[in-house]
């Protein structure tokens, strides 16, 4: 072989392995969308945003996530009627739009008064989110991070103590499920069955007078300007996840993945992290602004708990998947044998 041949093999060589090493370090992968209800600016819009930086950069460029943040893309049910048709490839959603895929999520969340301390919601999810992320898995979605924003509280028109008092004002219910809407009915509320995004038009117009809400989003929407009563009542927690199309994430060679899911856990632990603390800061900055604040007493709470106890058969199996239903309050009973709470 000449020199001249030997030369040319050698570039033909080093340019195949260059284009192979090229092929390898940026893969193709389409661009993808993020939906959520998180609103523009706060804190989970911004772990959010970080966590799309870092992913660009650990991809070498190849990930490019664009987060649609404030509802932008409507609803949570909307949301993942798009992922189901590709036009959105991931979500950060509560249990109301996980259900809409998967409806033994609503285990960690639809069980009002279930849950008594936040120790028993990180107890309990431990223990069943595998189950649930299998389930959902299988349906075509992979759970990134699991998240809370700690408890839900009632916020109303007018003063409530009482369940009675709630009883006589028209009360928000997420629209797509009428299972919920229909638990409230039975158990003597007004539900109305609304998006998230009419919420405050809702509150506005007098459709309707009260709403569930954790402390921070009613006072990153300013409900507490239009609801300007709250009952410091530990209604249940507001549990969700980011979960991200099985087919498009795949796509994504698996040590990528590995640094763009380690990035994600340190972004959903801070949204928790901050989302529990931002709770009760957020109930201290609306009462600088107005808010009336109602603690129950152990009495009154009894009632809340008897109601909410009451309404535990028609749940179970309706709401809640029975064999979900069944794991939450085996492991809650276990949690609190074992003083974990």
């Amino acid at each position: 072989m000449t020199k001249s041949l030997v030369s040319l093999f050698l570039r033909r060589a080093l340019a195949t392995l260059a284009a192979a090493t090229l092929a390898l370090t940026t893969f193709a992968a389409p661009k993808l969308k993020l939906g959520t209800l998180a609103p523009v600016g706060t804190s989970y819009h911004k772990s959010l945003m970080a966590m799309a930086e870092t992913w660009r950069k650990e991809s070498g460029g190849a990930v490019d996530l664009n987060i649609f943040a404030g509802g932008k893309l409507g609803g949570e049910a909307e949301m993942v009627g798009l992922m189901q048709v590709n036009s959105l490839q991931a979500a950060m959603l509560t249990a109301v739009g996980l259900s809409e895929i998967e409806s033994g999520v609503t285990g960690l969340q639809n069980i009002p008064m279930g849950f008594h301390t936040l120790g028993e919601v990180d107890y309990v999810g431990e223990r069943l989110q595998p189950l649930l992320e299998e389930r959902l898995a299988r349906k075509g979605f992979v759970v990134i991070f699991w998240v809370d924003s700690g408890w839900v509280r009632f916020f109303a028109k007018q003063p409530i103590l009482h369940p009675d008092d709630l009883r006589k004002l028209k009360l928000f219910s997420w629209s797509g499920n009428p299972a919920q809407v229909e638990l409230y009915q039975s158990a003597g509320f007004d539900a109305k069955a609304l998006e998230t995004a009419d919420i405050v038009p809702g509150l506005q117009t007098g459709l309707i007078d009260a709403v569930p809400l954790p402390p921070f989003f009613a006072m990153a929407a300013q409900v507490d300007t239009r609801a300007p009563h709250m009952l410091d009542l530990n209604w249940a927690p507001l549990v969700g996840a980011l979960v991200v199309r099985k087919e498009t994430w795949e796509k994504i060679p698996a040590a990528t993945r590995e640094k763009l899911r380690e990035a994600a856990v340190r972004a959903g632990e801070e949204i928790k992290a901050t989302g529990r603390r931002e709770m009760d800061e957020s109930v201290a900055a609306m009462e600088k602004r107005g808010l009336k604040v109602e603690k129950p007493s152990p009495d009154v709470e009894a009632e809340w708990r008897a109601i909410s106890e009451s309404v535990y058969p028609k749940i179970r199996g309706k709401l809640v998947p029975a064999d979900v239903f069944d794991e939450t309050m085996r492991l809650l009973a276990e949690c609190r044998a074992l003083g974990k709470s």
